[in-house]
């Protein structure tokens, strides 16, 4: 059975920084990927920032680009999400979620649909 936990979340002033981690355990297909996805109060759930762990192939929001890096490393099971450059508008509930397939991910995956197990969330607020 597969788990996702997140962590790392906070409050930041504008313009810092935040780490979130993604700890992914029990996948068995080498073909997976994880997201990021945020949702703030009111709002949809939105996809942040994708990673295809098997080539390394990312995807990021037209919102984060430049700003938020994603990045794995699969021995620990676990994918970082580097926030720099924080906004307010970043404000949300971060989720990460896993998938896996028995084939090779193209595209990257980012519709919430194709994913199939979740995280319970961490809060990042960003003061302005």
């Amino acid at each position: 059975e597969v788990h996702v936990v997140e962590s790392g979340g906070g409050l930041v002033q504008a313009g810092g920084s935040l780490r979130l981690s993604c700890v992914a355990s029990g996948i068995i297909f080498a073909d997976n990927a994880i997201g990021w996805f945020r949702q703030a109060p009111g709002k949809e759930r939105e996809g942040v920032s994708f990673i295809v762990r098997r080539d390394g192939s990312t995807y990021y929001a037209d919102s984060v680009k430049g700003r938020f890096t994603i990045s794995s490393d699969n021995a620990k099971n676990t994918v970082y999400l580097q926030m720099n450059n924080l906004k307010p508008e970043d404000s949300a509930v971060y989720y990460c979620a896993a998938m896996e397939a028995t084939e090779p991910l193209m595209p990257v995956p980012t519709r919430p649909w194709q994913y199939d197990y979740w995280g319970q969330g961490t809060q990042v607020t960003v003061s302005s």
